[in-house]
């Protein structure tokens, strides 16, 4: 594996993640200052990391685009030469038994 393959993934999971931190951050924030409803009794932390995970789903989609396609690239990339390796071992083994 080159370190190209590994930073794609790194890079947008890392991307993923901010963009997560930064929906929390201000759901926080809307519902510190009444702008939001706070969950109900101790579910307000649940509440913040839910409300976070659904807006950041949609933002990620949207944003990464590019970054999602560098790593579905690399991906596929990866497992067509793992398909080739295969199927010459095959070969090979076809060829020795014969």
């Amino acid at each position: 594996m080159s370190a190209g393959k590994s930073s794609a993934a790194i890079r947008y999971t890392a991307l993923r993640l901010a963009i997560f931190v930064g929906c929390f951050v201000v759901v926080a924030g809307l519902v510190q200052v009444g702008a939001l409803p706070k969950g109900l009794g101790e579910a307000n932390f649940a509440w913040v990391v839910l409300l976070a995970l659904v807006l950041s789903a949609p933002l990620s989609f949207v944003l990464l685009r590019k970054q999602r396609d560098a790593m579905s690239e690399q991906i596929v990339t990866k497992v067509d030469r793992a398909k080739a390796r295969l199927e010459a071992n095959r070969s090979q083994e076809d060829g020795v038994t014969r």
